[in-house]
């Protein structure tokens, strides 16, 4: 019983954040890849433009993610457990409540509504225009992925079509770029860490407090795949714990809120 419980919760939490559990209907959806003449790419200017609303924000995501992971604790413990005596219900009533509400909230996943999707990722698209519009640089390039809400389809094509030539390539993700809250500059490894520091003394002049850190667990941002692909790769965003809860859902909408910190930020990556 324990390890079909355990194997559901994570074969549901995982297959639904990678893409192999349906959100929805099929859809479909394609990249926009732009360069300028024959050069090769050194540097991309990367956001999706897709976006969704389901039965919880980002947030609800995040807490969800953990909920799964105690949950999978949980039942490890207790199968463990079991081997070695019988389980007291003491112990086992509270172990399988919390597999029950980490399904139930992993469930949540599946689209619901709609969402205009001002900050996420109105804005990251704002961000990747101004940088190209500021740049005349034909080593950039400019990837406006598709599918990122439905398990980062679209970079994960775009890796896997650019094979060897993102080895050595960086890589400026930009997701959700909101107007309050310390602008991130989000890495994978030792490569987009490097990366960081420079991209930050960039835009550390623009006002909010700049943060680089590692991606948080739960999180699925564009990047990844490519950072896998060899990259060195980041991501861009300035969020609170407010836009989490804002976004995949019908509250982010464009009314009231300007992308000017977002189109200045895109500005000032591609400014040496």
């Amino acid at each position: 019983m324990w390890a079909t419980g355990l194997g559901a919760i994570v074969l549901l939490s995982v297959g639904t954040g990678v893409g192999w559990v349906p959100l929805g209907g099929a859809r479909e959806d394609a990249n926009l890849v732009a360069r300028r003449g024959d050069a090769p790419v050194t540097r991309w200017l990367v956001a999706h433009l897709d976006t969704k609303a389901q039965g919880q924000s980002m947030a609800g995501r995040l807490v969800a993610v953990w909920v799964v992971g105690a949950a999978i604790a949980a039942l490890s413990a207790a199968a463990l457990l079991r081997l070695t005596a019988p389980l007291p219900l003491a112990l086992a009533a509270p172990v399988a409540g919390l597999a029950v509400l980490a399904g139930a909230l992993a469930g949540r996943g599946r689209l619901r509504g709609r969402s205009r999707g001002a900050r996420d990722n109105g804005s990251g698209i704002a961000a990747a225009l101004a940088g190209a519009a500021a740049s005349s640089d034909p080593a950039t390039g400019i990837l406006i992925t598709g599918a990122e809400e439905f398990g980062l389809v679209g970079a994960r094509v775009f890796a896997q079509l650019e094979g060897g030539r993102l080895t050595g390539v960086e890589v400026v993700n930009f997701d959700t770029i909101d107007q309050e809250g310390d602008l991130y500059l989000v890495s994978h490894e030792r490569r987009g860490a490097g990366i960081a520091a420079e991209y930050a003394r960039r835009v550390g002049g623009l006002g909010p407090v700049v943060r680089p850190r590692r991606l948080p667990a739960g999180i699925l941002v564009d990047s990844l795949p490519l950072s896998r692909a060899g990259a060195a790769a980041i991501t861009v965003g300035r969020l609170t714990w407010g836009t989490l809860r804002r976004i995949h859902t019908p509250g982010d909408v464009p009314e009231g809120f300007s992308l000017e910190l977002a189109e200045r930020v895109g500005r000032a990556i591609v400014t040496n």
